[in-house]
């Protein structure tokens, strides 16, 4: 890529942050990336990202090399090294669904008191309508460069475990703007990828905050919706795998994201659309309100059949039961564990007294920071030893590959839930398994 040469910080390196100021460097800009965790600072210099995800590090050892980039506990260097400054704080869920834009609004008032002159800071953090203008006044008031400084918000679509790819090659580019003068300077950073055919697509600030937070909550109804009607299967003995296929191949639904199972998590998809459903309320838009409160109902549903099919195959009661859970990562590719559907459905099962040993190839370190109580095994084998039940709850490719009889050898019962629909159920069958398999009689 061609080297455009900006000078950018990035405020905030958790997830996002980091992602974002590595790949910065990678399409060629020089970057500064500043965070209050002194030991993520510390770490991040180290060549070390803190959580997993595919192709990070190599790169940001590269870019320290190169030194493109660099970290800094000090905003004050960051805002004197700048012209374009990224926010990349978090904007956790509060407890009443909202989001807390207090990391926001404590960022850009400790950076703005450092801008004494012309720049440009980008939003990247997600946020409900109407959040920005107001920040933008906010900046301005503090900042001795007024009226110079100049906020635009940049939504981020990543996903976790592709978001290298996803920074670098994304499907298209959102900026919320407010005048022309930010146009041309977000057009001179995004050059390497708007040159190579990425749309970008700028537009008003309050429309940008609305497409991140829209677009997850519609891939949220339609996952909810193959989840809906896993259960109208159920009652009537039909497929919700065949009809899942059956219905990606209308192109005005398409297959992506109509997998059936037991339903999403993470970081994000459930924050954003419990932020979404309560700004939708305090605007008075009861139809997204009432439809996002359906959709979380529906999510939340799946993890509750899960332990009603495992309580069941259990002979009615998990009390003192094995359970051996393959999976808790959230979804395959990441180690995050936040609102992981399996690591709930782990907990709720251990409280009605199961011995529930938990796999996965790299989220059991945060799965036992989680929940303490849960047993983790180095290996699949291991976890299934003398199990009365296991269960497939996060679709790690490696589950795959499982030989169902070498598996069968070592648990007390060869019953199987498969929460994710993915595992070959006709050969664990001949293996002499009682396969369940969500949304199938």
């Amino acid at each position: 890529m061609e080297t455009t040469g900006q000078r950018l910080s990035v405020i905030g390196i958790g997830y996002l942050g980091l992602t974002h100021a590595v790949c910065m460097a990678e399409i060629g800009h020089d970057v500064l990336a500043t965070d209050i965790d002194s030991e993520k600072v510390a770490k991040a210099s180290a060549g070390e990202a803190f959580f997993y995800e595919p192709g990070l590090e190599p790169l940001l050892r590269k870019h320290l090399e190169s030194g493109r980039l660099r970290f800094t506990s000090a905003i004050a260097d960051a805002a004197e090294f700048a012209h374009v400054h990224f926010l990349c704080v978090g904007t956790p869920q509060g407890t009443d669904g909202r989001a807390d834009l207090s990391y926001v609004r404590s960022a850009l008032d400790s950076l703005a008191g450092y801008l004494s002159s012309g720049c440009l800071i980008v939003g990247k953090s997600t946020v409900p309508p109407g959040t920005a203008r107001p920040l933008a006044e906010r900046v301005r008031a503090l900042a001795p460069a007024g009226d110079e400084v100049e906020l635009a918000w940049s939504p981020e679509f990543l996903r976790e475990g592709f978001a290298v790819a996803d920074s670098l090659r994304p499907d298209r580019l959102v900026f919320g703007v407010s005048s022309e003068r930010a146009v041309v300077r977000l057009r001179e950073v995004f050059a390497p990828q708007l040159d190579n055919g990425v749309p970008g697509l700028f537009m008003d600030l309050e429309t940008a905050e609305l497409v991140k937070i829209s677009a997850n909550a519609f891939l949220a109804v339609k996952i909810s919706y193959i989840n809906a009607m896993a259960e109208v299967c159920e009652a009537v003995g039909a497929d919700v795998g065949k009809l899942a296929q059956a219905l990606g191949y209308d192109e005005r639904i398409g297959s992506r994201f109509l997998g059936p199972g037991l339903g999403f998590g993470g970081g994000c998809l459930p924050k954003d659309l419990r932020s979404f459903r309560a700004a939708a309320r305090e605007l008075g838009v009861g139809s997204v309100a009432d439809l996002l409160s359906t959709v979380d109902e529906i999510n939340l549903g799946r993890r509750t059949r899960v332990i009603e099919l495992a309580r069941k195959s259990a002979g009615g009661s998990l009390a003192g039961k094995r359970v051996a859970v393959l999976g808790v990562a959230f979804k395959p590719g990441t180690d995050d564990v936040r609102d992981s559907p399996s690591l709930d459905v782990c907990g709720r099962m251990s409280e009605e007294g199961a011995i529930v040993t938990v796999h996965d190839p790299v989220a059991m370190p945060n799965a036992a920071r989680a929940n303490p109580v849960l047993r983790c095994a180095a290996s699949v084998r291991e976890a299934a030893e003398g199990a009365d039940v296991v269960l497939h709850l996060t679709e790690w490719a490696d589950y795959r590959a499982i030989d169902p009889a070498a598996l069968g050898a070592v648990v007390s019962r060869r019953v199987l839930i498969d929460a994710r629909c993915v595992l070959d159920a006709p050969s664990w069958r001949e293996a002499g398994w009682d396969v369940t398999v969500l949304g199938q009689s």
